[in-house]
């Protein structure tokens, strides 16, 4: 069986990179495409040694850098590779991988990570972000998006079946595409995190710095709470921005390598997690090494952590409900006041539902029925 994994595009090993990197472990003799491709050498592992097939956007003037600003070409371009030698495709798409353009013979599976939040229920803060709330570039930007969300809804019938990483990405499948989806998760490497039962006076969150991972409200959270220590792990163009809202209790370690972030994530009194995720990879990390979770109650989150109180099952953390600083500040108030309730072995048993070998098993099924359905 000819197998073809189309991905939006590569320039990091982060999130999907992840389920990319297994889905090539499943498929080993699949070949990848994607729009662009400038991972560095040092990160390249998790392509098992492919040489990715890209797009005319990879030889573009600036593309490394500014590969985002050439979002209108990206449908055109998705569906200029010509897939129709293979006989199943499979996309790991949050953008456009899964307009390619497959045939009647052809099986497509997709999964999918979100629909583009930019062009759907992140819109209006995407303008913002990009400065396009006024003038002529603002109404061209308007207009794109338009196009680009009448491309996305149409090209969805391309995919046989639809894979979401989340019950949160499900509905908006449901919402945009008017698709079923099945449910499963990303995979969590949780076997090179070990379960640590004694904690440390600490807490801490990480994250990029950029404005939807909130980071500011943690930062500012705990300069109110000066007699608890905070470490915020990351790197990103919000630096200075959050430095400014904390106080000399939090301290930034900088971007760090897997082991060090381990390090801190397995000592925590616990790990705050304040933004609104399609999943979110780093609470689950937090809970396979027995850390608590204290989380923004909205997104991935309430799928992968255990509030207190549901029948049968042992807490891995709480929610708070804005977000804002005070609303951290009460939660994490709360999570001292039952503190004793969070046992990490049990924290840690949780995070298992989660592993790399769950993700490939219930992957393959998803993959074995729908060839089933249309041989």
């Amino acid at each position: 069986m000819k197998v073809a994994v189309v991905h939006d595009w590569l320039v990091i090993y982060g999130g999907a990179e992840r389920v990319l990197e297994h889905i090539l472990d499943m498929y080993p003799q699949a070949d990848v495409f994607s729009l662009i491709d400038f991972v560095p050498e040092n990160q390249r592992h998790f392509l098992r040694g492919k040489k990715p097939i890209t797009s005319f956007l990879q030889n573009l003037p600036g593309a490394k850098k500014h590969y985002r600003k050439f979002l209108p070409f990206m449908p055109f371009a998705i569906e200029q590779f010509d897939l129709s030698h293979y006989d199943l495709v499979i996309s790991s798409t949050y953008c456009v991988a899964k307009g390619v353009l497959t045939g009647p013979n052809q099986v497509h599976v997709s999964y999918c990570h979100s629909p583009m939040r930019y062009a759907w229920d992140h819109y209006h803060e995407y303008l913002r972000e990009m400065n396009l709330e006024k003038g002529i570039k603002s109404w061209f930007a308007r207009w794109q998006l338009h196009k680009i969300r009448t491309w996305d809804v149409r090209s969805n019938n391309s995919v046989d079946h639809f894979v979401s990483n989340s019950k949160f990405v499900s509905r908006r499948i449901s919402k945009y595409y008017g698709r079923e989806s099945v449910i499963v998760n990303p995979p969590v490497d949780t076997s090179i995190f070990k379960l640590q039962n004694e904690k440390e006076d600490y807490y801490v969150t990480a994250g990029r710095f950029v404005p939807f991972k909130r980071l500011d409200i943690v930062a500012e959270a705990f300069k109110s709470m000066p007699n608890k220590k905070l470490f915020i792990l990351g790197d990103g163009p919000e630096l200075e921005k959050i430095k400014s809202k904390a106080g000399p209790n939090t301290v930034f370690p900088g971007f760090l390598p897997a082991s060090e972030v381990n390090r801190y994530l397995s000592k925590a009194k616990a790990f705050i997690f304040p933004s609104e995720e399609d999943f979110g990879i780093v609470p689950v990390e937090a809970q396979a090494c027995g850390t608590p979770v204290i989380a923004f109650g909205k997104g991935g989150a309430l799928e992968t952590v255990m509030p207190i109180g549901v029948p049968g099952m042992a807490p891995t953390g709480m929610f708070f409900q804005e977000q804002t600083a005070a609303s951290i500040v009460q939660a994490v108030k709360d999570f001292e006041a039952n503190a004793s309730m969070f046992i990490p072995s049990d924290i840690h048993n949780h995070a298992q539902a989660f592993a790399i070998p769950k993700f490939k098993e219930k992957f393959q099924i998803e993959i074995d029925n729908t060839l089933l359905k249309f041989q």
